[in-house]
């Protein structure tokens, strides 16, 4: 029994404890309505999160074509193999390796990838390995249900029909680098992915790639996808987004010309050669030699094959059409003319005597034979070096780098291909900031196409193409036109003009007529190469090359030069081709040059003669 004094004490605590008990009820009341009310569709999210899983669906990178529709680059069904680090077992993963019948070196490679993906975003898959064959494939699906954590993927592999042609045109795909992912965040790009990493492939990869849609499935405990079951959390916001293709590309290549040119090529280790159409700057044909094949470097490149593409010296991973500049020797020397003639230095009219040689104080300047009494349209037919010695000593070379910068020599066309170099064209200013202490020689030496002056082989076409449509330097174009998945044509590049180049009429048409005398006058340097029945105009240009080593200077063999354009009297292509170590243009790089000439000529024929 509690006495009276103790009553009082107990009702004061009881109230307490019911004070308690009551708040109590209120926190839990308060937290199961934020759980399961105002936090219920996060708490859904992370539950649906446990067999509901968003994947990614890849889009069908758009196609390259010719500018006849014929396929450059198209994609193949291939299949990736794919983990989860969160489910993988070392078991699973060597057991996977053994299944794959891998190479000690690539298993290796696997196990490290793997090694670095534990502890990141575990729920997520990973690729493995890309492209495994069907024999592969077949041993994974047959023991699938051993391997706890590792996922078959169908998906598309880049394929490039006609192998190595065209290579440095088209480019290639490899997989996206943790950097790249930093800086196209919110470009729906994620680990794995392939990106365009060269040629078109790069310059147009936004265009190319499409857009990824998305699917939601529901998945067991392994992250394995549930066969027949409907949900309607799945359903919510739509299952599954279906991707967008991308854009099919359509070049103003000709495949049947860029075979040509690259059998023209063939029998030489190192050079390049361009073709474009003369009256709109646009590329029909493009080569590098050597050059990669994009299928081996889409796919899974060998380490052993990766080493020797580095380690070529004859550079096969350098377009040498936009990215390499050469001394152009004689080619160079129409520039040297028109200048001279525009800032009345020389007259057409003015002659010298050619001994062989030019003497400028002590020292002496060559030319290949003694050409006796030449004019400038001699001098140009017949490549008199001693002639244009003279001429540089009178114009000086301040003047030829003005003309020479307004002809597009010293500055990228605007393609913006490849890393596309800009050449280089000297002048005393530079000299003067390098102090270099300035000499008349080196005037001469620009004259002919040497000293420090260096050009592409892109600027050499596109020059010498300006010159046969009567004075418009185009900006080139590669790509004609971007259609959709049906066709439908989104958007066709124009023709650009860079600038005209500003040559007095009568000035072109003498040197052109010069041009026409190198190849089709007996005395012109091309002549044993001409053409029955095809008139064509351009120049030779053998250039020397010295390769400095530990402050020694070493002759190399000659880089051998030829630019033009056909027909003569009413152009309709123009090419420069280089081959590096040639030798006399005359003898490597005028047949080459001829050979196109005369492929591109019937191909117009024969189309001719089919649509009548």
């Amino acid at each position: 029994m509690y006495s009276h004094g103790e009553i009082p004490e107990f009702r004061r605590r009881f109230r307490y404890l019911v004070a308690v008990v009551f708040l109590s009820f209120i926190i839990l009341a308060a937290r199961l309505c934020q759980l399961q009310i105002i936090d219920a569709g996060t708490y859904r999210q992370f539950a649906e999160n446990n067999f509901v899983q968003e994947r990614k669906l890849t889009s069908i990178r758009g196609r390259i074509r010719d500018r006849r529709g014929r396929l450059l680059a198209d994609n193949r069904r291939s299949f990736n193999v794919y983990f989860r680090p969160k489910l993988l077992t070392k078991e699973s993963l060597e057991r996977t390796i053994s299944l794959l019948s891998l190479q000690p070196d690539e298993a290796e490679r696997i196990r490290t990838r793997v090694a670095r993906k534990r502890g990141r975003k575990l729920g997520r898959r990973r690729l493995l390995i890309r492209d495994i064959s069907r024999q592969r494939l077949a041993a994974l699906e047959t023991y699938g249900h051993e391997l706890v954590g590792i996922e078959i993927v169908a998906a598309s592999q880049r394929h490039y029909p006609n192998g190595n042609l065209g290579a440095h045109l088209l480019g290639y795909m490899n997989e996206i680098n943790a950097k790249e992912l930093k800086t196209k965040k919110g470009e729906t790009y994620q680990v794995g992915d392939l990106v365009g990493r060269f040629g078109i492939e790069r310059m147009y990869e936004t265009h190319l790639r499409g857009v990824a849609g998305r699917q939601r499935l529901v998945v067991d405990a392994h992250g394995r996808k549930k066969q027949g079951v409907e949900m309607a959390s799945v359903q919510r916001g739509m299952a599954r987004i279906e991707p967008v293709p991308g854009q099919t590309v359509f070049l103003t290549v000709d495949l049947e010309l860029q075979r040509v040119v690259e059998r023209a090529l063939r029998r030489h280790e190192s050079g390049a050669l361009v073709v474009v159409e003369v009256n709109s700057g646009r590329i029909l044909a493009a080569a590098s030699r050597p050059a990669f094949d994009p299928n081996a470097m889409s796919g899974r490149l060998t380490t052993k094959e990766a080493k020797r593409l580095l380690n070529d010296p004859h550079r096969p991973m350098i377009d040498k059409v936009f990215r390499e500049h050469y001394y152009p020797g004689s080619i160079y020397k129409p520039v040297s003319a028109i200048a001279a003639i525009e800032e009345n230095s020389i007259k057409w009219s003015d002659t010298i005597k050619c001994k062989g040689w030019h003497s400028f104080g002590r020292r002496l300047f060559r030319c290949s034979h003694a050409h006796d009494k030449v004019d400038l349209h001699q001098a140009i037919v017949e490549s008199c070096n001693v002639y244009f010695y003279d001429l540089a000593e009178k114009v000086g070379m301040d003047a030829m780098a003005q003309h020479a910068r307004r002809f597009g020599f010293g500055a990228p066309t605007g393609l913006g291909l490849n890393g596309e170099v800009s050449g280089f064209i000297p002048t005393k200013e530079w000299y003067a900031r390098r102090k270099i202490p300035f000499r008349i020689g080196f005037t001469l030496n620009t004259a002919i196409g040497q000293g420090s002056t260096k050009v592409t082989p892109i600027q050499a076409a596109l020059f010498y193409a300006a010159l046969g449509n009567g004075g418009t330097l185009y900006v080139p174009q590669i790509v004609e036109r971007m259609e959709d998945d049906k066709g439908q044509v989104l958007s066709r590049l124009r023709v650009r003009v860079r600038r005209r180049l500003g040559i007095t009429p009568d000035t072109l048409n003498r040197v052109r007529e010069a041009l026409h005398g190198v190849v089709q006058d007996d005395k012109g340097t091309a002549y044993a190469s001409r053409i029955n029945g095809l008139e064509v105009s351009g120049k030779t240009g053998t250039a020397q090359v010295v390769k400095r080593q530990s402050n020694k200077t070493y002759w190399q063999k000659d880089h051998a030069w030829f630019a033009g354009y056909a027909p003569s009297d009413n152009p309709k292509i123009a090419l420069a081709v280089v081959i590096e170590h040639g030798g006399k243009a005359a003898k490597v790089a005028v047949p080459i040059a001829m050979e196109v000439f005369s492929s591109y000529y019937k191909f117009v024929q024969n189309r001719q003669g089919d649509s009548k």
